[in-house]
């Protein structure tokens, strides 16, 4: 019966640390953001960021000119790796959804210019819309050191 117990015990604390390894990331950018989402979790020395758009934080304005957007997407996401103490080449995953696939080669222009070689597993998918109406393009990444 001690030996039950002791397993009890061992896997209720084992649950219990693997609760505590999950730690929200909040860039000190995104400070008054209410989002209903956290920028990033760090879980187990995986850093999985939320969806990212090309919004300036200071305006909550969306550029006109596309490239412009992607990179203040990319800018957001960066934000969220170095408050993880991370870096872009930590990504091991991107994902991209484009609201005109048309962009696409365009979107690939900057984003070769951020992700060095080897760059990440990467997906791409064409979208309807997004959450921001202006918003063209929105990037999720997961990074681990």
């Amino acid at each position: 019966m001690r030996t039950l117990c002791t397993l009890i015990l061992a896997a209720a604390l084992g649950a219990a640390s693997l609760q505590a390894e999950k730690k929200t990331i909040v860039p000190p950018e995104f400070a008054g953001a209410t989002a209903p989402y956290s920028p990033g979790i760090l879980a187990d020395g995986t850093l999985y960021i939320s969806g990212q758009i090309g919004q300036d934080l200071k305006t909550s304005q969306i550029p006109a000119e596309f490239e412009q957007e992607v990179k203040l997407c990319l800018d957001r996401v960066g934000l969220v790796l170095k408050a993880a103490g991370m870096t872009f080449n930590d990504v091991v995953s991107v994902q991209i959804y484009l609201t005109d696939m048309d962009l696409f080669a365009r979107m690939n222009a900057v984003y070769t210019g951020v992700f060095k070689a080897p760059r990440p597993a990467r997906t791409t998918v064409g979208v309807t819309k997004l959450a921001a109406p202006a918003a063209h393009i929105e990037i999720t990444v997961t990074a681990r050191k």
